[in-house]
């Protein structure tokens, strides 16, 4: 499984991809705004950056604003030529949907947002989108598993055949990360916080305390 950051934060990219477990990003607007970005050309530019951090064939996921057709292809178009790296994110909504196979006859590669049902994951495979991505933490919102939406939707692919891969969005926390790993998600994107998360066990700690003080009495 692949590990993304859902984050515009420069030194949150790179300190996941100096750890070596970085293989991609996600980000759009909402997550620019917090970092201080704004307009057209600084967006532009720091996705090129982003891009450039995370280096060679890993994926960088790029938001499109408008909701009608011609503006959606016309800013994926726009988006596609910033970097190779970058997968035009589209709104699972009809027309993202017709944005999403145009995309796929020209060769842009696309991430089809807030998916909530099957149904609509279904959809984004027929129209070729390269990833989807189900939101599991505000599933849970509605007090509705957000993780068994992800072992339908792999259930479905693997019975179909989809080439879609599974993004498992809107990641809370590491225990998140590893019910998606066993749920079949191909990826999951979330707060790098969650990710180092996962490096967290009080016997891990205990062990290396113990470890360190044996070497310590043994060597003087």
């Amino acid at each position: 499984m692949q590990f993304f950051v859902d984050t515009a934060n420069l030194d949150h990219i790179r300190e996941a991809a100096e750890l070596g477990i970085l293989d991609g990003v996600t980000t759009n607007p909402s997550l620019m705004a917090k970092e201080g970005i704004s307009g057209e050309k600084n967006i532009m530019k720091h996705y090129r950056t982003i891009c450039e951090i995370v280096g060679k064939d890993k994926d960088v996921s790029a938001e499109v604003i408008s909701t009608d057709f011609k503006g959606m292809v016309a800013e994926g178009k726009k988006l596609a030529e910033i970097h190779e790296n970058i997968v035009v994110k589209v709104p699972m909504i009809r027309e993202g949907i017709k944005a999403i196979s145009h995309f796929t006859e020209i060769g842009i590669r696309t991430n089809c947002t807030l998916i909530f049902s099957a149904g609509q994951a279904i959809l984004a495979a027929k129209a070729g989108a390269t990833y989807l991505s189900p939101f599991i933490g505000r599933i849970d919102d509605t007090n509705w598993d957000g993780m068994a939406l992800i072992k339908e939707i792999f259930k479905i692919y693997t019975t179909q055949g989809y080439e879609t891969a599974i993004l498992a969005a809107s990641i809370r926390s590491p225990l998140h990360i590893v019910q998606a790993a066993k749920a079949g998600a191909d990826v999951v994107t979330c707060p790098l916080s969650a990710i180092l998360g996962l490096f967290n066990h009080p016997l891990t700690d205990i062990g290396l305390e113990k470890f360190l003080a044996d070497y310590k009495k043994a060597n003087g």
